[in-house]
């Protein structure tokens, strides 16, 4: 068999020089017989690819017996356990998709990239990310010996562009719906930029007047938002009942069946583009345009992440306060009418 790997020797390292391509490439070994027997596999590899996978299958089935048999039905199954019960059923709707299935059986260890680049094909974010988060968690869990797809050549995410729904469209969303329950529910989506699962369960007890502070804990991440209530706010909360959820049948429903009462209405007024999630959007973006702190923002939205909330405020214009503005509420207004700006108290 023509030998295609030359081995030689710089100082006590072993290198090894492909004679098709020129590449050389180093051992990392200043052990002869180490390097010879690494040379072989390569040439042996070379000459008979299907041979080398059945010694590397000999060779890994030593330290786990069970890396040649597993399927990404059983990487899929442990996705889907971790994080919060929220997480695992998107989890789990996602991973269920058809787009899924042609690797779903198929062995870890014979993957090739051309089997995920068929499943990426969809062109989705959302099969990107979840298969992305698949590769990385076999590679994770020393089920999958090396990467696939090495991270620089995975396929950009391309993202529908989000927004947030404007005062205009609040507006006409306000005029159009006709019962009360919901009309109060997208009111209370604008003042306090909820997610809508969260709003939904709503209660009274989350509302503190002697503070006058509305807390609630996120139901995606766990995180607390703490928001004061302003007169707007105040008004909407003084219309609810006494004791009890804010939302008695707004609870009861869905996700999916909230968010397709408000795509109906929208789809009715012809304002497109935009869900009830476009909510958070609209109040992050409002908040940036108002000039309004971003650590306040995140703590108001619940969110963990700075990164996430700069997502959310992409795209608003910021007009900032003059400086004139902030002065007036430190330096003394006499200080502004004293002879050469003097500040009373204060020698020229």
């Amino acid at each position: 068999m023509k030998q295609r790997f030359w081995l030689f020797q710089r100082g006590p390292i072993y290198y090894v020089e492909d004679s098709e391509t020129g590449k050389k490439e180093s051992f990392q070994t200043s052990d002869r017989k180490e390097a010879e027997r690494l040379r072989s596999a390569r040439n042996e590899a070379a000459g008979s690819p299907l041979l080398g996978v059945t010694l590397a299958k000999a060779y890994l089935s030593g330290s786990d017996p069970a890396l040649a048999k597993r399927t990404w039905r059983l990487v899929m199954e442990e996705f889907c356990k971790h994080g919060k019960e929220s997480s695992r059923q998107r989890r789990l709707r996602a991973i269920n998709a058809p787009v899924f299935n042609s690797i779903r059986e198929r062995k870890i260890f014979e993957t090739r990239a051309d089997d995920l680049r068929a499943v990426l094909a969809d062109d989705k974010p959302s099969t990107n990310h979840f298969l992305r988060c698949l590769h990385n968690l076999a590679i994770g869990l020393g089920w999958l010996p090396w990467p696939i797809i090495p991270p620089k050549l995975w396929p950009e995410m391309k993202c529908r562009k989000k927004r947030g729904i404007t005062a205009d469209e609040q507006q006409r969303i306000l005029e159009a719906e006709k019962n009360p329950e919901r009309h109060r529910f997208y009111r209370l989506l604008w003042e306090i930029g909820s997610a809508q699962t969260d709003a939904a369960l709503l209660e009274t007890a989350n509302i503190d007047w002697e503070r006058r502070v509305l807390t609630y804990q996120r139901q995606k991440t766990g995180e607390w938002s703490n928001l004061m209530i302003g007169k707007r706010l105040e008004l909407l909360l003084r219309e609810f009942s006494k004791d009890g959820p804010l939302f008695p049948h707004l609870r009861t429903l869905t996700a999916s069946a909230r968010a397709a009462e408000f795509y109906r209405r929208c789809r009715i007024l012809g304002i497109k583009g935009v869900s009830l999630h476009s909510y958070r959007y609209a109040w992050a973006q409002r908040a940036k345009a108002a000039g309004y702190p971003a650590r306040w923002a995140q703590n108001a939205l619940g969110h963990n992440s700075r990164a996430v909330h700069e997502l959310y405020a992409k795209g608003a214009e910021a007009i900032c306060p003059s400086l004139e503005t902030y002065e007036s509420k430190i330096i003394p207004l006499a200080a502004l009418n004293s002879p050469a700006g003097v500040i009373p108290g204060e020698s020229a």
